[in-house]
C-alpha cells in the first residue's frame, strides 16, 4: 500500500551550515504550510487556433505561506526575524517526510522573507504569519528527493 502522508508528517527544514555540506535543523516551531508551486506561460495564439487561446509554459514560480508560533527566544524564531530585519536569505528543504527517510521529496531553496505579520487571534498563540520566495543564491531552487547517503 503506498505511503500517503499527512499534513503534520510533513518536514521543513532550515540549514545552518553550508550549501556543499547543509546541516538541516528541523523548524519545530512551524505550524501550517503552503507550498504554491505555479508556472508563467507566454502566449503563442495564432490565427490558426479558431479562436482559441493558446500558451506555452514558462517560468516556474514558487512560494511559501507558513505560521510560526510567537516565540522571541527560540533560535529558529530569531534567524527568521533577522533574516526578514536584515534582508538576509535563508536556505530551506520543505519535505513531505523526514529529511532521513528516503524517498521523502520537496522544495530545497534559498529565500527571502518577503512577509513576517503578528496574528493575535483572541482564543489562539501569538503566530508570526511568515511569506518566502526563492531569490538569488547558491544553490537553486529545485525538487529534492532523499535518496540513500543524503542529506
Amino acid at each position: 500500500m503506498p505511503r500517503i502522508p499527512l499534513g503534520y508528517q510533513a518536514k521543513a527544514y532550515i540549514n545552518t551550515s553550508t550549501t556543499g555540506t547543509p546541516a538541516w535543523m528541523e523548524i519545530d516551531i512551524i505550524r501550517n504550510v503552503t507550498l504554491n508551486l505555479e508556472k508563467g506561460e507566454a502566449d503563442v495564439t495564432t490565427r490558426g487556433a479558431q479562436g482559441w487561446k493558446e500558451v506555452l509554459p514558462t517560468l516556474k514560480e514558487a512560494s511559501i505561506d507558513t505560521e510560526l508560533v510567537w516565540d522571541t527566544t527560540h533560535t529558529i524564531f530569531a534567524k527568521f526575524l533577522e533574516a526578514f530585519l536584515n534582508d538576509n536569505n535563508l536556505e530551506f528543504l520543505f519535505l513531505d517526510g523526514d529529511v532521513k527517510t528516503t524517498g521523502s521529496q520537496g522544495l530545497r531553496a534559498v529565500c527571502g522573507i518577503f512577509k513576517f505579520s503578528r496574528d493575535e487571534q483572541l482564543d489562539g498563540a501569538l503566530l508570526a504569519n511568515v511569506s518566502l520566495k526563492p531569490t538569488y543564491g547558491a544553490v537553486k531552487p529545485s525538487w529534492y528527493t532523499v535518496t540513500s547517503g543524503t542529506p
